[in-house]
């Protein structure tokens, strides 16, 4: 049996004919760039999320790009973040000429821990950007409570948290602004890349909306140097048909975490846990080896027998080569780097069977016992 890491062709059987209208709507009607699709869209996301706009833009990694600049961070500033999470955080941070500033993670949920953070802040700081790392959302009452005491600014990176809750809201209304990433794989993902900033503020959210055509909001008048950072209308139509059962696939998806929870109790791994004022859409289902066993023969032995595994992520942020300039050793944070030695990632998503987790689990069970 072989069994993918994310099966992004049953999600496509499962609604077929929604997805292939939506897309052939935008070929009948040749507005490829921007237009309707876009702004409804761009409606229908901000609504979900419970905010007042979303702007669609070209990936999640441009989405924080955007709204970093947009908020005015610049030369100068720093950006306290994690640097357990993907590369995009802290290149977004770096990109608009600030440097990132890191803070290691809770043991527990694996997001930056709010208790370490103020003592990284200096006269220098004007944001924090915690990331809802797969699919959990950060302690984000300890994290605004830490913002608004010193006056900074909270951009929630919601890359891989489409739908989750912390104390009944969703990600995406939890700060200043948010961004969310709509690649393939993530739990709402479109065809190719795709992000959305989303705000309550309508001149964060009127600076990015400039910001991602070339400075200009009519078409030959720039106010400013802007970006080709646009979302497509035909990934804006497939996401359009996708938002409608993205509670239900995150449901399935919290199904098959708790049965995987059930199926790993007695095996030598620690299972996903999170804070209980949040609602995980677990984007990734990720465990934590014993420090005994090796995690490459591990996942080499899940391979060999057609088991799609995921390591995310295997190079903590300060450990980058391109981060060498921060001049941060090894040690640095430690919680991080334990974790990028032995986390690993299971196969998760709506689709997933019964059985394909019992052939899962038993795999594990022969590379671990």
């Amino acid at each position: 049996m072989t069994i993918p890491l994310v099966d992004l062709k049953a999600q496509y059987l499962s609604i077929q004919s929604e997805i292939d209208e939506a897309i052939q709507r935008v070929i009948d009607r040749t507005s490829f760039i921007m237009g309707e699709e876009v702004t409804q869209f761009e409606e229908a996301f901000a609504q979900y999320c419970g905010a007042r706009y979303a702007v669609g833009v070209s990936s999640g990694t441009g989405a924080l790009f955007l709204a970093l600049l947009a908020h005015g961070i610049g030369p100068g500033d720093e950006v306290i973040t994690t640097p357990f999470t993907f590369f995009a955080t802290g290149e977004a941070i770096s990109q608009v000429g600030a440097r990132p500033v890191f803070v290691d993670i809770d043991p527990v949920t694996y997001n930056i821990d709010p208790n370490l953070i103020e003592a990284a802040i200096t006269p220098y700081t004007k944001a924090i950007m915690p990331v809802h790392l797969y699919g959990q959302p950060a302690d984000m009452d300890a994290i605004n409570h830490i913002a608004e005491k010193h006056g900074l600014i909270v951009i929630e990176d919601a890359a891989q948290a489409h739908g989750s809750r912390y104390n009944g809201r969703r990600a995406g209304s939890l700060g200043h602004s948010a961004c969310f990433s709509f690649y393939p794989s993530k739990n709402l993902g479109c065809y190719g890349d795709g992000g959305a900033v989303v705000t309550n503020d309508p001149k964060i959210a009127e600076r990015v909306a400039k910001l991602r055509d070339h400075g200009r909001v009519t078409k030959y008048k720039h106010d400013e140097l802007g970006y080709g950072h646009r979302l497509d209308a035909i990934q804006a139509a497939i996401l359009r048909a996708k938002l409608p059962h993205l509670d239900d696939w995150n449901a399935a998806r919290r199904d098959r975490a708790r049965r995987y929870d059930q199926l790993l109790a007695d095996l030598p791994v620690t299972t996903p846990r999170h804070l209980p004022q949040t609602e995980p859409v677990y984007h990734c289902y990720t465990i934590l080896l014993d420090d005994a066993f090796d995690r490459d023969a591990v996942v080499q032995h899940l391979k060999d027998r057609g088991i799609g595994v995921g390591i995310h992520y295997p190079i903590p942020l300060h450990l980058q080569p391109a981060y060498r300039f921060l001049e941060l050793e090894p040690g640095s944070f430690p919680v991080s780097e334990h974790m990028a030695r032995h986390v690993l990632s299971l196969p998760l998503y709506a689709e997933l069977t019964d059985e394909q987790q019992d052939e899962v689990v038993d795999t594990l069970r022969e590379a671990l016992l």
